[in-house]
């Protein structure tokens, strides 16, 4: 079939048209290197990831070895967790539950309620828990426990009354 060789709008969208219907001019798109090169380029890209994601393995050694340290923590947090459980940060805990008791009292007068006292508050929230025999058991469980656990290892057992009192210490920090 011949188009009409007048120019326009007409004859280009009748040459759309009647390009990809036409069983003679598909016949001239030959798409076969096309379709033979795709399993090619497939197969090259997989194994380009596959090579780039071993070498990321390989590369990346250490951080697979400390994966699952502390607890999923990371290192800074670890150490961010030790730096702010030390002696000077019981006295910025103090201040800062302080802070918010008084704009928890101010919330509250302006509501018309009565405050509370803060001095009496920040006393109950900081107190160190009370520690009964049946929590002391189970801290001795764990204690013993972990020294089952040493000891499999091949390490010495660590002494379970001052572990105890470590792990009592610990639960004030809490």
């Amino acid at each position: 079939m011949r188009l009409p060789h007048r120019p326009g709008k007409a004859t280009a969208l009748a040459w759309r048209a009647l390009s990809w219907s036409d069983p003679a001019v598909v016949r001239e798109c030959n798409t076969d290197g096309v379709q033979d090169a795709f399993g090619i380029v497939v197969f090259v890209v997989c194994a380009v990831g596959v090579v780039g994601a071993l070498a990321t393995l390989l590369l990346n050694r250490r951080t697979w070895e400390e994966y699952g340290r502390d607890h999923l923590l990371l290192d800074s947090d670890h150490a961010r967790a030790v730096s702010t459980a030390g002696s000077g940060s019981a006295a910025e805990r103090d201040l800062e539950i302080r802070q918010m008791l008084e704009a928890r009292n101010a919330r509250r007068h302006r509501r018309g309620e009565p405050e509370v006292d803060v001095e009496a508050e920040l006393a109950r929230l900081t107190r160190t828990p009370a520690i009964d025999d049946e929590l002391r058991a189970e801290i001795r469980d764990f204690v013993v426990a972990r020294n089952h656990r040493r000891a499999r290892r091949g390490k010495p057992p660590l002494d379970v009354e001052a572990e105890i009192e470590r792990e009592i210490a610990g639960l004030a920090g809490v």
